[in-house]
């Protein structure tokens, strides 16, 4: 449905009227236990949202516009298996991939548990082999270097979760990740391997993702050309695919291709065989940790009310940004090293979802969809884009992201940078008057006109919302429950704005281009059907670089 055309949303126009003018500081002078009353936990994870331009009215008009939207029998009908990618007539199922309970979850009548369960129980035969010792490379050496060979979901996923959980990542094992068919990073991460201790997992659904086959493909040839043989590739080469007679025929045994569905998307996948490297790094029992992290969190989501429920809160207060404060991005700043991923990984899952300028019915949206996600680690953008955030023209909200507890901690450091976090979220909402820098002004010694000047300078308006989410410990449990909860909080926005979070056509119309691009590179050509831009660059390329294969 047209979410315009609801009592809530022209409740909430109307309500936004009400915050021009309104500062956070004011609103925390009047009211003292708004600091614990905005305050949802669950599966380990605080979000604290007292630091957001709402009070009891505004979360009312937000939940109302949930149930009018229909949030709730969406979210049904997602668990029930209901082919809610309407445009592809899939089923959306990356729940049914971290179901840790015992009920079934059907698709056309068959419960997909059954194979979700053998496909983890083969991810976890061959990961103790490789993680033991017991699979060797061709030389008869355990294995030293894994190559994830991926792209989109196939690479970012696995990548951040590996990233974020270096300190339980294997000893012996050295993880690479390769998505960019430009040649530099492909040869430049074999350029530090050894073929006979290198195992290389290519990740595609098709199995024709023309930059992973590239990257694939050359990965064979280096191999080969360090002296092994055809039949040394099974030893060194797997697969995450459907598409067994194009596995096999690049060398790869059928045993060794991990599968998964048509109802798992891309950028749902990390849960799915997609997570093979996770649990080749991590190991089968934190594996198994990650999914219940997720579960707990899809349990939350499923039975939690609105009130209390952390993905809904959090996708409802972004709807309130994206449709009536006009704001329409958000910052992603984690205060954790090990999350430095975790930004590019939000923002494919939440722009290649929400990215919508038409609802699940065909009909064009007359307002604001999918938010424009983007972030670094948060210590980093202090000295970076927090300028922008403190006293630029835009209003962004943010959402810190902080582990109280984690591995390898240095109380030293580790006080520093929560003081960092806590410091930051402060500082954007409360600013610094011109009074304020005045009295520093004087008491510093500085006079006349400078003083004027420097309080023009040094003046934080304030008022700039965010989220602070606290996890209990940066471990597997807590990390699946984390993206999960990103996961859910997407969904939401999704349903209320009536667009297919699960599909991404936007992204095929450059890949078909693409290819006739390239054989005009490399080729004749023929005739080009392409704007005269295009041309004029094509012609270019080829004049100055031989591309002729």
């Amino acid at each position: 449905m047209n979410p315009t055309l609801t009592n809530a949303w022209k409740e909430l126009a109307q309500h936004a009227r009400e915050w021009s003018g309104r500062h956070l500081r004011d609103v925390f002078n009047a009211d003292p236990n708004r600091a614990q009353r905005y305050v949802a936990e669950a599966c380990g994870i605080q979000l604290d949202y007292s630091k957001h331009r709402i009070n009891d009215r505004s979360l009312q008009l937000l939940q109302g516009l949930a149930e009018e939207t229909g949030v709730r029998s969406r979210r049904d009908a997602m668990f029930a298996g209901e082919k809610i990618n309407n445009t592809e007539k899939r089923a959306v199922l990356h729940i049914a991939l971290r179901n840790r309970g015992s009920s079934p979850i059907l698709v056309d009548g068959q419960d997909v548990m059954p194979g979700v369960r053998k496909v983890l129980e083969h991810m976890s035969a061959f990961a103790e082999r490789v993680r033991g010792g017991a699979w060797t490379g061709r030389g008869g050496q355990p294995i030293t270097d894994i190559v994830n060979i991926g792209i989109g979901g196939s690479d970012l996923g696995p990548l951040m979760v590996c990233e974020a959980l270096k300190p339980y990542g294997h000893e012996r094992l050295r993880m690479h990740f390769v998505s960019n068919v430009d040649g530099a990073q492909i040869h430049q991460t074999l350029r530090k391997l050894d073929p006979n201790t290198t195992l290389f997992i290519i990740a595609s659904k098709t199995f024709t993702t023309i930059e992973t086959l590239t990257n694939a493909h050359t990965a064979r040839d280096w191999f080969l050309a360090s002296g092994a043989t055809e039949a040394d590739i099974a030893r060194h080469f797997v697969a995450v695919s459907t598409n067994t007679p194009a596995v096999t025929k690049f060398g790869i045994a059928a045993e060794n291709m991990f599968e998964f569905w048509d109802w798992v998307g891309g950028r749902y996948s990390l849960w799915s065989a997609i997570g093979l490297p996770i649990m080749l790094y991590i190991g089968p029992q934190h594996f198994t940790a990650l999914l219940d992290g997720a579960y707990a969190m899809d349990q939350h989501f499923r039975s939690a009310p609105f009130e209390r429920n952390l993905p809904v809160l959090m996708g409802l207060i972004g709807v309130w940004y994206a449709n009536f404060l006009g704001s329409p991005s958000l910052v992603i700043a984690p205060y954790n090293q090990n999350l430095h991923r975790l930004p590019a990984y939000l923002q494919q899952l939440d722009m290649e979802s929400n990215g919508k300028g038409v609802r699940a019915d065909g009909a064009k949206v007359d307002y604001a969809t999918g938010p424009i996600i983007w972030g670094e680690p948060g210590i980093n953008g202090q000295h970076a884009y927090f300028q922008l955030l403190h006293q630029g023209t835009h209003l962004i909200p943010l959402d810190f992201i902080l582990a109280l507890k984690q591995q390898d901690l240095d109380p030293k450091h580790h006080a520093i940078l929560i003081a960092s976090c806590f410091a930051q979220a402060a500082a954007l909402m409360r600013g610094k008057t011109g009074d304020e820098v005045r009295a520093e002004l004087d008491k510093a010694g500085t006079t006349g006109e400078r003083t004027e000047l420097l309080i023009k300078h040094k003046t934080f308006e304030g008022n700039r919302p965010s989220s602070m989410l606290l996890l209990e410990t940066l471990d597997p449990l807590h990390l699946g429950a984390l993206i999960a909860l990103y996961e859910h909080k997407i969904f939401v926005q999704g349903a209320v704005w009536g667009i297919n979070s699960y599909d991404q056509w936007g992204v095929e119309l450059g890949k078909q281009l693409a290819s006739g691009i390239e054989n005009a590179l490399t080729g004749d050509g023929g005739a080009l059907d392409y704007d005269a831009s295009t041309q004029r660059l094509i012609a270019l390329a080829k004049e100055r670089v031989n591309l002729k294969r």
